[in-house]
């Protein structure tokens, strides 16, 4: 007899998605993407624009928002003999001191000396355990960023995209390789109409890494989560402790707000404000802390952002939202359409 898919094996993730339905561009203006709307104690599903969601929110909901910005983290490097070597600079661990990721690495062995454009030189320090390089540079990294660097953008994504597009509209604080993406989808003037109608919107940080796109490759249970940086400032604690404790809602714009605030999260004390590491890996089953509702994107297949999804809103129910996504023409993926679940 046939195992029934419950969520916990990795294959349980598998969903058929044609290449025509993974977004290139997103949508303009930005809050014209379509979006689904899950209502988790029913399973009943609308479809609506993304603009409508205040028909959806109420007053003294808090709407937390990551305000990580992306860097331009692709460059360049070449070898005192000529060698060309892409890199992609991860962060910056002490001044001057960055964790980067460089292609191809037989060629970054410790010791070898990169030198990028606009004189910057840096050295290869170490090798990390995924294996990142350690690079130390003579010199500000972030002074010449802007000129030597472009953004990166997910693997899927073919066409050109203009490096404004890949930022939120609030996007403050620079650290991340990749785009908080379900906040793509606001405008200055729709958080203007929900902060007007009462809503509380609140922002912390996350900077996320490269590891939003790695895989699950073999089991669930093996899989280790890259570490990512966040900060929580105490008027967001504040906001959110408040709400749980007198039943409003805490809406959750993205997966990186949903494991920063969960990190957070003390048993007695609500969400910690300051600065932490995370490497939390939310899937089936987990109990929630801080977060009650959670607006998101359609996320690749065997992926530990799904598998978060599914978590929030149940195994079987997210599985059928994604197959009505498919089956209705919903856009996937970083620059598609959302999903806002209840």
């Amino acid at each position: 007899m046939p195992r029934m898919a419950d969520g916990t094996r990795l294959e349980d993730y598998a969903y058929d998605l044609p290449p025509e339905r993974i977004a290139q561009q997103g949508a303009e203006p930005r809050d014209s993407a379509r979006m689904m709307v899950l209502h988790r104690e029913t399973g009943r599903l609308e479809h609506r624009i993304f603009r409508e969601i205040p028909a959806y929110l109420r007053p003294g909901d808090v709407l937390v928002l990551n305000q990580t910005k992306v860097i331009p983290a692709r460059t360049v490097a070449r070898k005192p003999t000529g060698a060309v070597l892409e890199v992609l600079l991860l962060r910056e661990e002490v001044a001057g001191r960055w964790r980067a990721l460089v292609r191809p690495g037989r060629r970054a062995r410790v010791g070898a000396e990169l030198h990028f454009d606009e004189g910057l030189r840096a050295v290869v320090e170490g090798i990390g355990e995924g294996g990142e390089r350690i690079l130390r540079f003579a010199g500000d990294v972030w002074a010449h960023l802007e000129r030597i660097g472009r953004t990166p953008l997910p693997p899927y994504i073919h066409a050109e995209v203009r490096p404004e597009r890949y930022q939120t509209v609030f996007a403050r604080v620079p650290g991340s390789v990749a785009a908080p993406t379900a906040g793509l989808h606001f405008t200055p003037e729709l958080l203007a109409r929900l902060e007007g109608m009462g809503v509380e919107v609140r922002y912390l940080t996350l900077h996320v890494g490269p590891g939003t796109f790695k895989p699950v490759k073999d089991s669930i249970e093996r899989h280790v989560m890259h570490e990512e940086a966040y900060h929580v400032p105490e008027e967001t604690a504040r906001a959110v402790n408040r709400a749980k404790a007198e039943g409003r809602r805490v809406v959750a714009v993205g997966t990186t707000v949903v494991r920063a605030l969960e990190s957070a999260w003390r048993a007695g004390e609500g969400v910690r404000a300051g600065e932490g590491a995370t490497r939390l890996f939310i899937r089936p089953p987990y109990t929630f802390h801080a977060v009650d509702a959670l607006v998101t994107n359609f996320h690749l297949p065997r992926s530990t952002l799904l598998m978060l999804v599914a978590a929030f809103a149940g195994y079987e129910t997210t599985m059928r939202a994604y197959r009505t996504a498919v089956a209705e023409g919903y856009r996937f993926y970083s620059l598609g359409d959302a999903m806002l679940i209840l």
